[in-house]
């Protein structure tokens, strides 16, 4: 009981089982000099040996992180060292301070600033980000007083029983949690941790769901599937389709392309009224040759942006080129003019105008008032579409807009960098985005300080993830979201959670926050539990720390070094929001230049959704590329508008006419040229339409057409 912390929850991952000395993790070394096993020299120390015993004076050398061939202790920076020679003569030694000593044994090490047992006191952020927390649904802490089949009852009830109705070994005060560093097995990629049958728990109320008693993870742990939640969803798509249209069709489906229609046709009469008004309408305008558009026209629309997303140009008006040399794309001027496709491209519409109430809306809302229809039926749509898998990915997303817009965000490791961002729910293994949330500012909410969760990132979570309760999924978020109070809500919805952790997060341990990297070595383990949660900080190439609701301290062997489970699952599935960001960023086709923000998000929607179809058709035969052809050939086919039939002129009998508004005695500037002599004539013929002399041009012209 009077051990430190550290010597009471350390695991040393790195060890041998026969008893020998703990093997050393590799460390990158600068500039080594020695290949014996004497102490190498530290910066700003002068030692003095040599291998006939006489002291020599040696030149100050600057080593980073150096390393030791055998197993004596490593020297410190900024530390004095005795150095002796290696033939044995006594040389003078300089006064030896070790801090933290490394022994040769598997004895763990103290560590500094860590008391001998956790405190239940909890401690608060100084600084909590928030997010946007408009349009949020109502959610209860409460749990469901039945759950029927296929739902189960979540294990975070297990925590929550009291101390008379759970059968416990020894009680958190009275335990002896002193154990030496367990060596694991040999084995490639497998669980090294014992696995004893669990006790299975009843459903009981919680007493009090945010109050965490951390102690040492018992030893032998329990394996991670055992407490893992049950997971019961058929995953896939919910309807099954045969085609690439049939799958786009059903995002896209005809009631929301009747919405686009309607509002793109109110917003171009608005732009014709605003210019006549402005006394900016002038003949040459392109508004003015508008004609309504409908909904095979638009599909059509869409299916020329998709293309222009496979079919990469600079600009525009290069994919108009009608020169027949290696740049032209005929088949774009075939299916629409160009001027028709800029003009659907100003008046492209989704919300009208008028309709916009600021004093009934927030913020938020306000700034997304124009996409607000789009952005609520593709996340319809693709919520009831696809059943997600027990792994899926919470992450952001960034669509690049490098104007100004006061709802941008820059996010450095994202490709994007500057743009639009939004929060997305992803199945980790495909990348479906299943729902998501533009962040558009914060809004001032009340927050109750009795709830944890009712700030605004767990807010945006629960959000996120309303309609997934009790299913068993797994959610994979990183350290901006997780928190202790956030992982047992979710337990408690039959969620569970991983991920990284900020340790100055809300009733995290304050043991854990005064833990630098300086106090552990290369892959040690520090862990704890609250029984539904765990938190564990693991020494890499810094301090990592991470939260988790059934992993504990397992480790796995991969090659020559162990790491926590934990560190393996959550690389191997929270890239789900990456995934798709990758997959799309092959056909980028809203990198078009507009000035209009929301246009752009558009076509961002627009390309997810053409992925997620892709996804919804489920056929593996198919690339993805192949796909995208597909789709685009078969929306040209299905809605592209017939071609006039045109009228043969050969059975129809040429004859000359005069035109009626030519009147005797007016001027010849109501005369039309002749198509074969320089002249202006006042007669034509009724079949070919062109002007011609009737009695000298006449006969020439149809002789040579």
């Amino acid at each position: 009981m009077v051990a430190s912390l550290v010597s009471l929850l350390c695991l040393n991952v790195c060890g041998s089982s026969s008893g020998a000395s703990t093997p050393k993790t590799k460390r990158r070394v600068k500039n080594p000099r020695y290949s014996n096993s004497s102490p190498r020299k530290r910066r700003n120390q002068n030692v003095y040996g040599s291998s006939s015993g006489a002291s020599t004076p040696k030149t100050k050398r600057r080593v980073k992180n150096p390393r030791n061939s055998d197993s004596s202790p490593r020297k410190r920076r900024n530390q004095n060292v005795e150095c002796g020679s290696s033939s044995g003569a006594s040389t003078p030694k300089t006064k030896r301070h070790m801090q933290s000593p490394r022994k040769s044994d598997s004895t763990p090490r103290k560590r500094r600033n860590l008391n001998s047992s956790f405190s239940d006191s909890p401690r608060c952020d100084s600084k909590i980000t928030t997010i946007p927390n408009y349009g949020s649904e109502d959610d209860s802490d409460k749990e469901e007083e039945e759950v029927t089949p296929p739902f189960v009852v979540p294990r975070v009830a297990r925590m929550f029983m009291d101390e008379e109705d759970v059968e416990v070994e020894e009680t958190c005060d009275n335990v002896t949690l002193e154990w030496l560093p367990q060596s694991p097995q040999p084995s490639n990629c497998v669980s090294t941790a014992a696995s004893p049958t669990p006790i299975l728990p009843s459903p009981i109320e919680p007493s009090n769901k945010f109050q965490f008693e951390w102690r040492a993870i018992s030893m032998p742990q329990i394996e991670p599937h055992l407490r893992r939640e049950p997971f019961s969803q058929i995953s896939g798509p919910t309807v099954s389709f045969t085609k690439p249209y049939e799958a786009f069709i059903s995002i896209w489906d005809n009631e929301i392309m009747e919405v686009i229609v309607r509002e793109t046709n109110i917003y171009a009469l608005q732009v014709t009224t605003a210019m006549l008004e402005n006394g900016n309408l002038y003949p040459h305008s392109r508004i003015t040759h508008w004609r309504d558009t409908n909904v095979n026209e638009l599909y059509v629309y869409f299916a020329m942006v998709l293309a222009m997303g496979m079919v990469i140009k600079n600009r525009i008006d290069e994919y108009w080129n009608s020169s027949r040399d290696i740049f032209s794309t005929p088949g774009f001027s075939t299916e629409m003019s160009y001027d028709r496709f800029v003009l659907l491209s100003k008046c492209l519409h989704f919300n009208n105008n008028k309709n916009l109430n600021s004093a009934m809306l927030t913020g938020s809302q306000a700034k997304l008032f124009k996409i607000k229809p789009i952005i609520d039926h593709l996340n319809c749509k693709f919520s009831k579409l696809y059943n997600l898998s027990q792994n899926v990915a919470l992450d952001e997303s960034l669509t690049m807009w490098k104007g100004w817009l006061d709802i941008n965000q820059f996010i450095p490791n994202k490709a994007a960098t500057v743009g639009i961002k939004t929060y997305e729910v992803c199945e980790s293994q495909t990348g479906y985005l299943w729902r998501f949330e533009v962040h558009a500012g914060q809004d001032t909410l009340a927050l109750q300080e009795d709830d944890p969760v009712s700030g605004g990132v767990p807010a945006l979570v629960l959000r996120l993830l309303n309609g997934l309760e009790h299913k068993g999924h797994t959610i994979w978020m990183d350290n901006y979201y997780n928190s202790p109070s956030l992982a047992r809500e979710l337990k408690v919805r039959g969620f569970d959670c991983v991920g990284t952790l900020r340790t100055n997060r809300k009733f995290v341990p304050s043991e854990f926050q005064k833990i630098t990297k300086n106090d552990m070595i290369v892959g040690q383990v520090l862990g704890c539990t609250s029984g539904d949660v765990d938190i564990m900080v693991w020494r890499d190439r810094n301090r990592v720390a991470l939260i988790s609701t059934y992993h504990g301290l397992v480790t796995t062997r991969c090659g020559d070094t162990f790491k926590p489970t934990v560190v393996q699952d959550y690389n191997a599935n929270m890239g789900g929001v990456d995934r798709k960001d990758q997959l799309l960023a092959m056909y980028p086709i809203e990198r078009r230049k507009t000035t209009v923000w929301y246009k752009k998000f558009f076509r961002r929607l627009l390309n997810v959704s053409v992925l997620n179809s892709y996804i919804l058709l489920k056929d593996k035969s198919l690339a993805h590329r192949n796909f995208r052809k597909a789709l685009i050939t078969e929306l040209l086919a299905v809605h592209k508008k017939p071609k006039p039939t045109i009228i043969s002129t050969k059975s129809q009998v040429h004859c000359p006419a005069p035109y009626p508004f030519v009147k005797s005695g007016k001027s010849d500037r109501l005369r039309r040229k002749c198509a074969v002599c320089p002249k202006r004539s006042n007669t034509y013929c009724k079949v070919c339409n062109v002007a011609m002399c009737i009695y000298t041009c006449y006969e020439t012209y149809h002789t040579l057409h």
